[in-house]
């Protein structure tokens, strides 16, 4: 086990302002491998103070010199990314050759797109007699999750350089690792000091601190509903700015004369990975009821086929909840087709995947977030029916449409209420916009519209 010392305050590893240290837990075998400093409302404050410091001189620079930077950084990330994804894998439970592809690998696209952006986006440009500028917001204070704890960072940080703000993330408590040695890549990439910070800590200590200093221009937060709302109550009483990513429930509407197999299999395998803890995952599988009996057979061979092939949950809290919806499924009258609540391991934060059929709209399995590797298939009448379902929740973060045509398919997508939709098995672009409807969040992050969340507006009149 190692103790890791301070935070990174003002381009230095600095000691934290208490003694409170938090122990990281490899979820795969509940053994302590690190410790980190429990960060303070104290520790905040002198990061935010440091941000707030160097704003001036980092807003000034050239784009040019900001995508250089980002350039600088995705190269780091690069020369790092087997560190990246071993250090991933041992605070998440994240299979390695996972952690390498997506833990490891999306953030590296990540930053290269904002290197890009950076240097071509257009912060000034005229309009009649008008010379409107996009300037930055300020100082950012970023409060990130655990499931995709490297990505998570990169898609706040990457865009607030990009866009000439200083920030100062907290991570989450499960997986701080990975945010340090983002901190190191920041350093040896050569951003000048103050304009990245990094404070370690509990949410309600830390994270709390931070969305609510009065240094802060933006909050940007990604986590469950409830926690948003909070932030955004607190963001409203100072008339602050907030990004807000939220929960999900997504729907994968699979219409008649798509192709069922692939449509079925490429859905569990969403649901599946990163052992469920997807907030976008499509945890809704909805099937026509011609096909209904159909799709429920694959879809629990295919989770049968996972079996020891997903990792753990990130601690045994976040088990023991998952354990308690499958529970609850069946109690609700659900049919178990495939795992269930019995954990898989001795050892572990270890749930099986798990399949439900006969799930009906108003079942806290086909409404509620539960984030872990649990499908609910439902049956529809008709494709209004379908739409209804679909629609039929708070949420509206992703979803998925599959149907014999392309047309077909996104023509039921623009109907949906939700932020991004796959059309048969469309593949991830980092340059498109991630957010949410409804109760799944304020804002958009990734590409261009991710870069504006981090601007504001003023016109010049000549």
């Amino acid at each position: 086990m190692k103790a890791y010392d301070g935070m990174y305050i003002d381009g230095a590893w600095r000691p934290a302002a208490g003694p409170d240290v938090i122990e990281v837990v490899n979820p795969a075998d509940g053994q302590v491998i690190a410790t980190v400093p429990a960060g303070t409302a104290e520790d905040v404050d002198a990061a935010v103070r440091a941000a707030r410091a160097a704003l001036p001189a980092w807003a000034a620079t050239p784009p040019a010199e900001r995508a250089a930077r980002l350039a600088a950084l995705r190269d780091v990330l690069v020369a790092r990314q087997e560190e990246i994804a071993r250090t991933v894998t041992a605070e998440l439970g994240a299979p390695l050759k996972l952690s390498q592809t997506v833990h490891a690998g999306v953030p590296v696209a990540v930053a290269g797109s904002y290197a890009e952006l950076a240097a071509t986006y257009p912060f000034e440009e005229r309009t009649g007699n008008s010379t409107v500028l996009h300037e930055p917001v300020g100082v950012v204070g970023a409060i990130t999750p655990w499931n995709y704890p490297l990505h998570q960072i990169v898609a706040k940080a990457a865009p607030a350089l990009a866009a000439g703000c200083t920030i100062v993330v907290k991570p989450a408590e499960d997986t701080p690792l990975v945010a340090r040695l983002f901190a190191e890549a920041v350093h040896e990439a050569g951003v000048p000091a103050g304009v990245f910070n990094l404070v370690t800590g509990l949410g309600p200590v830390a994270g709390q601190a931070l969305a609510e200093h009065p240094g802060v221009d933006l909050v940007s937060f990604t986590g469950s509903t409830a926690v948003g709302r909070r932030i955004g109550a607190v963001a409203a009483g100072a008339v602050k700015k907030v990004a807000l990513e939220l929960g999900g429930k997504s729907a994968n509407v699979i219409l008649p004369g798509a192709d069922l197999a692939r449509a079925v299999n490429v859905g569990v395998a969403n649901v599946m990975s990163n052992s469920g803890q997807t907030c976008s995952a499509w945890t809704r599988m909805l099937v026509h009821r011609d096909q209904y009996d159909e799709a429920v057979e694959l879809a629990a061979a295919a989770a049968v086929k996972y079996g020891d092939r997903i990792g753990p949950l990130v601690n045994a809290a976040q088990q023991e909840r998952v354990r308690g919806y499958i529970e609850k499924g069946v109690a609700e009258g659900a049919r178990l087709v495939a795992g269930g609540p019995d954990a898989p391991r001795e050892k572990g934060c270890f749930v099986s995947p798990t399949v439900f059929a006969d799930v009906t709209p108003d079942m806290a399995i086909a409404q509620e977030e539960i984030f872990g590797p649990v499908l609910s298939v439902l049956r529809y009448e008709d494709e209004e029916d379908a739409l209804r379902i679909a629609n039929g929740t708070v949420y509206g973060l992703a979803g998925a449409v599959w149907a014999g045509d392309e047309a077909e398919a996104a023509a039921f997508a623009r109907r949906m209420e939700t932020g991004q939709v796959d059309i048969n098995g469309g593949r991830f672009n980092p340059l498109a916009p991630f957010g949410g409807y409804k109760q799944s969040g304020v804002g958009r992050e990734l590409g261009v519209h991710g870069l504006t969340e981090y601007l504001q507006t003023k016109s010049l009149q000549f």
